[in-house]
């Protein structure tokens, strides 16, 4: 169960650096924060276990989610991230502040790469590998997803990467790492990558919210049927359906299990 799996990341304590690096900045805090109580251990991820959408971010804020306790909560890239999906119908509201605001993710499941915050945004290949074995329990289970937003480059990798373990093809040529770049993945999902809202990206105009509500309009356009006409995109896929073939990622359940561009 998803739920069980959320449990586990929470307790999870199997890369020292990021453990020490969450607590110290839990204890430290900032001016601005001093008075709140950090949360300081793995960020679940959350939203519809039912979604049709999934979002994959990099991995925690320092003074973000590793202090709220809730994916892109708290920060500015969190702000861009509701913004859209509450302007698109995947979320009732367009902001998060805090674990209890209110916040509900329609069709919508927002899950990262690396569950604590790492220092300097920067987590080694040893934690991405320790972390993505949440990331295919998390796919086995999410059996409805049929659009895929990875948010930078390193989410891309992962996901691909996740894709192969659970027993799945890459189309070749395999797929290239390019902002609102729609690829239609063997399984017939809708793999749509877009930069990482951080403020490196949004503050120097790598990335526009212009750009960055078109991909998640092409998401809706996509499960609302369209099949990619008209979405304004680098690419469009071949065919119309938006469903995934029967069994690509439900055949699993039973296993057991540079920075501009994050």
């Amino acid at each position: 169960m998803l739920a069980e799996i959320q449990e586990r990341i929470i307790n999870c304590v199997c890369c020292p650096r990021l453990v020490a690096h969450r607590q110290h900045v839990a204890d430290q805090k900032v001016r601005r924060f001093r008075s709140e109580s950090y949360w300081g251990r793995p960020v679940p991820s959350f939203g519809d276990p039912l979604a049709r959408l999934l979002i994959i971010g990099l991995a925690p804020a320092a003074h973000g989610a590793n202090r709220t306790g809730r994916a892109f909560t708290g920060d500015r890239s969190g702000d861009w991230l509701y913004e859209a999906l509450h302007r698109y119908r995947f979320a009732n509201q367009p902001g998060s502040s805090h674990r209890q605001d209110g916040l509900t993710p329609h069709d919508c499941f927002i899950t990262q790469v690396i569950r604590c915050a790492p220092p300097d945004n920067r987590p080694d290949r040893q934690e991405i590998a320790n972390c993505q074995s949440y990331l295919l329990d998390e796919l086995r289970l999410l059996i409805n997803v049929r659009v895929v937003i990875p948010l930078g480059r390193l989410a891309f990798d992962a996901y691909l990467r996740a894709y192969q373990q659970i027993g799945n093809t890459l189309p070749t040529p395999r797929p290239h790492f390019e902002h609102g770049k729609l690829t239609r993945l063997p399984t017939g999902h809708a793999f749509l990558p877009s930069y990482h809202p951080s403020q490196q990206n949004t503050q120097t105009g790598r990335l526009t919210r212009a750009m960055f509500h078109q991909v998640f309009a092409a998401a809706r356009t996509l499960l609302d049927g369209n099949c990619g006409e008209g979405l304004g995109l680098t690419d469009r896929p071949r065919g119309c359906s938006t469903a995934p073939q029967r069994g690509a990622q439900s055949r699993n359940r039973g296993s057991r299990t540079r920075p501009s561009e994050r």
